[in-house]
């Protein structure tokens, strides 16, 4: 039966998302207990910085949350959001910026408004649910690559470009900065030498890149040295911002293209003005305040010198996305996050099929500038704690595995 249907199991209450509570940070209370938690995408540690705090609180008394009224192209225009764009442009090294109210929704609008049926688009196979969301609406052709595999891609090109003669259409290339599962980069450099054998534009989704790869924090790009060949930047301001909205990144005539094209932004109500200052200041504190990067990758190279010290595998992660690779059922996934939540206080995401292939487990850790090389040496132990548990086949027989039918 589809969900449209009556399902007596599916009665209120019956399933429940994990809920954190108390001030985001490190650790909050889970089912009444402490715990250390490793993931909240607020990389910066922004979400409870006082500044920012005290942005938010005077943003909230000065403009209430409703302000502006109407969409950005008929009543919803204003100095401070043009003054965001600006300012966002210049930090990521691009002539113009678009802001777009969420960014799963915002990237998804800006995919639609920049393809037709005739154009062609290759991408990378790990691209996040937004991005393959969005190809579903596209009428044109679609070509994958297997995750970073540039050899592929070219192969993918050249099918690319011999439709696109005969469609007359575009191609364009979509990959992201920073993969936010698996914690490697996209091969942005390797991509972007191929624009001397093609003809194509990239859009590159660097959301957990943004604030936190790169000298400045500008991203991914910057990291690789080929932010001016990067022809459309997006972010979301749910990372290293900890806020709500996103922008899109780019030429100056293509950014105009969109903000009279994107329908998502032109029949929605404008980002309202208290978010706008907000992600004022906390813009101006990725570029003045270098620590916080400094900081957050303090945390990461610790936390990978302690878990590799230990036998674990953190894949191909180079950036601050950890993830911790075991093998186990999805029953065992799901035994041993309990035994991590109930009995060590460790709260982290898991990872199983089919999201990964069978037979594998991801502990997927956020590391943040806020925590501390206490709670590195704390989460390390726990983690060989239950690493040998893993080993030993306890998670095997719990009552919790055995529910999976395994």
């Amino acid at each position: 039966m589809g969900p449209l249907g009556k399902h007596s199991e599916f009665a209120d209450g019956y399933w429940s998302f994990p809920k954190l509570e108390g001030e985001i940070a490190p650790r909050m209370k889970f089912k009444g207990k402490d715990v250390l938690t490793w993931s909240l995408n607020n990389y910066l540690g922004l979400a409870n910085h006082p500044e920012v705090r005290k942005a938010d609180a005077d943003g909230a008394a000065k403009w209430g949350a409703a302000y502006p009224m109407g969409a950005r192209m008929m009543s919803g225009q204003t100095d401070l959001h043009e003054q965001l764009e600006d300012e966002l442009a210049a930090f990521v090294g691009k002539e113009k910026s678009f802001l777009l109210n969420f960014g799963y929704q915002g990237i998804m609008s800006v995919i639609d408004a920049i393809l037709d049926r005739k154009d062609v688009v290759v991408y990378d196979s790990e691209c996040h649910a937004c991005i393959i969301d969005a190809l579903r609406m596209h009428l044109g052709k679609r070509y994958v690559f297997p995750h970073n595999d540039i050899e592929n891609c070219e192969k993918q090109l050249e099918r690319a470009t011999k439709l696109a003669a005969e469609t007359g259409g575009g191609i364009l290339v979509i990959t992201e900065g920073v993969f936010g599962m698996t914690g490697d980069q996209g091969k942005l450099k390797e991509i972007v030498e191929l624009k001397k054998k093609f003809d194509f534009r990239i859009l590159v989704d660097d959301a957990h890149g943004f604030g936190t790869m790169g000298k400045t924090g500008a991203g991914t790009d910057e990291e690789q040295g080929v932010q001016d060949q990067i022809d459309l930047y997006f972010s979301t301001f749910a990372k290293s911002m900890a806020s709500i909205g996103a922008f899109i990144a780019g030429d100056a005539d293509v950014i105009l293209f969109l903000r009279y094209n994107m329908r998502s932004q032109i029949f929605a109500k404008s980002l309202p003005m208290l978010l706008v200052e907000g992600a004022l200041k906390r813009l101006e504190l990725l570029r003045t305040k270098p620590e916080l990067k400094d900081n957050l990758w303090k945390i990461v190279h610790a936390l990978r010198k302690g878990l590799h010290e230990h036998g674990f595998s953190t894949g191909k992660a180079n950036s601050p996305v950890t993830p911790v690779v075991l093998n186990g059922t999805v029953g065992e996934a799901a035994a041993l996050s309990m035994d991590l939540r109930e009995n060590y206080g460790i709260f982290c995401s898991v990872v199983i099929y089919p999201v990964i292939p069978k037979g594998m487990i991801i502990l997927r850790l956020i590391p943040t500038a806020v925590h501390t090389l206490e709670d590195v040496e704390e989460t390390v132990t726990a983690f060989a704690a239950v690493k040998d548990k893993l080993a030993s086949g306890i998670y095997k027989n719990s009552e919790l595995a055995l529910s999976f039918g395994e």
